[in-house]
């Protein structure tokens, strides 16, 4: 494998885990102090691959972070379920996070050749990278509990209870299998990412938060139904544009009652977003009547002007765990 075989696989993991693995399973347990069973719950909930009790796959790091992770649960800040929960996250987005980085290290690498080419080239590049994209994610991640701090000051109710009133938006690209059938690799996922790229860049300045994206499909939440609105018939009009790469796409829009846990949502609100998403016509916007209700008096004009969009009623949705879901056509002005 390029240069240097496994010796220079051994070498690059050595240098990302800071040493040389020199511990097992058991000795990472003993060490931190956490029974066996509880160490070998957390490594599977990270996505970590199994290890038997004599393989030497572990370093210090390793005894520090089960210790940190116990310290946490002893003093109340995680509760076991809580933990296992947040550790599943934290696997499955560092997981997606340390392929992309990786892979991009072995492009840079290999310079255009063979991206296996050069390990100790990778090794040599990542001493020289590593520092600063670690540093980057801390400043990141500090940013964003910032910005978590600042809402959960605005609403108290989020102390103490799980539930917001929140509008929820999926927003799916029409034809997506069409078109990954005629687009190489390296096309598709610059044609996904400009849809991503562009709907997150919309959300966030009309303060809402991109929650996760599946495939062809984004999901966000904004606390203002008017502005959800807004967001969703804004990208139906650049898929709409035949000048502007963005891809055509349809959205569903619900308000009300939305559970969230560790970065996600959850409850009827979001499944009836997702249901009137799957229910709209390319390029158009479903509301339910949760949104509608919440902008009628606007959409009125009752405010002082004509508001910037007007509903029709569409019919009622059949779908699984509601008896009919009602819907709103909305359509700019």
């Amino acid at each position: 494998m390029g240069d240097g075989g496994p010796d220079a696989v051994r070498a690059l993991g050595a240098f990302l885990l800071g040493e040389e693995p020199s511990l097992t399973r058991v000795e990472v347990a003993e060490r931190a102090g956490v029974p066996l069973d509880l160490a070998v719950t957390l490594w599977h909930q990270l996505g970590f691959p199994h290890r038997a009790d004599d393989d030497v796959a572990f370093v210090e790091g390793d005894v520090e972070a089960l210790r940190l992770s116990a310290e946490l649960v002893r003093i109340g800040i995680l509760s076991p379920e809580s933990q296992a929960a947040l550790v599943r996250t934290w696997g499955r987005s560092y997981a997606r996070l340390a392929e992309w980085q990786t892979g991009l290290l072995a492009g840079l690498a290999a310079d255009g050749g063979d991206p296996s080419a050069g390990l100790a080239d990778l090794t040599g590049l990542a001493g020289d990278v590593l520092p600063r994209v670690e540093a980057l994610q801390s400043y990141v991640w500090r940013r964003h509990l910032a910005s978590a701090a600042e809402h959960l000051l605005d609403d108290t109710s989020t102390l103490t209870v799980t539930e917001s009133q929140l509008a929820v938006c999926f927003v799916d690209i029409v034809g997506y299998t069409t078109q990954s059938r005629s687009l190489d690799g390296a096309a598709l996922v610059q044609w996904v990412d400009g849809f991503e790229q562009g709907t997150t860049a919309l959300v966030v300045d009309h303060g809402g938060q991109v929650i996760k994206t599946i495939g062809d499909e984004v999901l966000f939440t904004v606390a203002d139904p008017a502005a959800a609105v807004t967001v969703a018939l804004e990208l139906a009009a650049r898929g709409a544009d035949a000048e502007d790469p963005f891809p055509a796409v349809r959205a569903g829009v619900a308000h009300g009652s939305v559970v969230r846990r560790l970065g996600d949502v959850f409850g009827s609100t979001v499944n009836a977003a997702s249901r009137l998403t799957s229910a709209a016509r390319p390029g158009s916007v479903l509301v339910d009547a949760g949104v509608q209700e919440a902008l009628a008096g606007k959409d009125d004009g009752e405010d002082g002007g004509e508001a910037p969009w007007r509903f029709r009623r569409a019919r009622r949705i059949s779908a699984k765990g509601f008896t009919h879901l009602e819907a709103w056509r909305v359509r700019p002005r």
